[in-house]
């Protein structure tokens, strides 16, 4: 690369989300090349931080993808490529093998994308996983279902989150929805369910080593939420707590299994009821969704999406990377979907409310304090009020992209 002109960097987005990484890349002097699903091109990104934007019908149909990218490569001498979703992780590590760029290849990124490979990837480390297999032989499944008791899970391996998974009672509800899957069905696995809190870690890595991590715990798990409907919420919880030390190191743990060098990740972990473990459920390498990243700003003044180009850009240039200082407060968030199309939040008046969200038909604040134990009180507030004030019923297919 020639020092005598800027990184050039080009982002896949195929949902409106990174609008802060990509104007920290143009802050720090790169030129930023921006492709788009159609349905998104012309959203309000911030078009003067922008050198080239190219619109696709999607970014993840083969060879088209990897056709329009080259053709902008003979124009554009490209550094780095770099997902703004979920997924984009796996088209972002196509194309820069194909283009033999630096970061995520493929094998690597498939560990953040892929549920099977990241379960079996996580089991080979010695990291407690719940008892999972793939669909492919049915005698291994029968095996599966006659040592591991119900309920199971059958999730699909490259949904993000919640989405699309189905819980199973017993084996014949099993081989009912794998006939209706057919040609599917190795797409998807079989998982034990584990009645439990879930904990998420949001970390940034840098050489291999967790540089910044904050842990946090859910109010009811995503999936309840997501098929059920009700209210999200999330909180930090305190840095002496014995659980803030069992998720962070579980998670330096899984970076390193999974060989992630540097970049930003979010990860979940389950607490499971029945024997008090940590068990972990899945991670992505990527800016946690539903506003996860604002909570950790109000909390560290940690902004994540644009330590991520700070990282990105570092790594391009050779340089090292430094967090910068920042906090040691708290910050909690809560969010429902809203029976009217913009709720009425003013009797939320606590100063700790630092953010309202900006969103038709929901309802969602942002708390903060240097006190867990206040934000703690405040959410179980909140959380009845909301209910009564705001709440509507959440269909799968509504809920699911706003709560993970």
């Amino acid at each position: 690369m020639s020092d005598q002109r800027p990184i050039t960097i080009l982002c896949l987005a195929s949902e409106f989300k990174g609008l802060p990484f990509i104007e920290e890349c143009a802050r720090q002097g790169a030129r930023v090349i921006l492709m788009t699903a159609e349905k998104f091109g012309d959203r309000e990104w911030p078009w003067d931080k922008i050198a080239v934007h190219h619109n696709m019908p999607d970014l993840h149909t083969q060879p088209n993808i990897t056709y329009a990218v080259s053709w902008l490569a003979r124009g554009n001498d490209i550094d780095r490529i770099v997902a703004l979703d979920d997924y984009d992780v796996a088209t972002a590590a196509a194309l820069r093998e194909h283009l033999r760029l630096p970061g995520l290849g493929e094998t690597v990124a498939r560990y953040f994308r892929d549920k099977l490979a990241m379960r079996a990837q996580a089991a080979g480390a010695g990291i407690r996983v719940p008892a999972f297999t793939g669909l492919f032989n049915y005698d291994r499944l029968r095996d599966y279902m006659a040592r591991v008791p119900p309920p199971w899970v059958l999730k699909p391996r490259f949904e993000a989150g919640a989405i699309g998974i189905r819980k199973l009672h017993d084996a014949e509800q099993v081989w009912r929805a794998l006939d209706e899957l057919g040609d599917q069905q190795s797409f998807y696995l079989l998982e034990q369910f584990l009645p439990g809190d879930v904990y998420h870690v949001d970390a940034l890595v840098w050489e291999g080593e967790v540089v910044f991590a904050v842990s946090s715990r859910y109010g009811a798990p995503p999936l309840s939420v997501t098929q059920g409907g009700g209210i999200f919420n999330t909180r930090l919880l305190p840095r002496d707590s014995a659980e803030f030390a069992a998720t962070t190191g579980m998670a330096a743990d899984i970076f390193r299994a999974f060989r992630l060098s540097r970049g930003v990740t979010h990860t979940e972990f389950i607490h499971a009821h029945a024997d008090g473990q940590f068990y972990f459920l899945e991670t992505a390498a990527r800016v946690g969704g539903a506003h996860i990243d604002k909570m950790v700003e109000a909390a560290t003044g940690i902004a994540l999406w644009q330590e991520a180009a700070r990282v990105e850009l570092a790594a391009a240039r050779g340089d090292a990377y430094r967090v910068p200082e920042h906090r040691e407060d708290y910050a909690g968030l809560i969010i429902c979907l809203a029976r009217d199309e913009w709720p009425d939040l003013s009797a939320y008046n606590d100063p700790e409310v630092v953010w309202r969200v900006p969103r038709a038909n929901h309802a969602g604040l942002l708390l903060a304090s240097p006190d867990p134990q206040r934000v703690e009180r405040l959410l179980a507030d909140y959380n009845e009020r909301f209910a009564r004030d705001f709440l509507a019923h959440a269909p799968q297919t509504k809920q699911a992209r706003t709560t993970i």
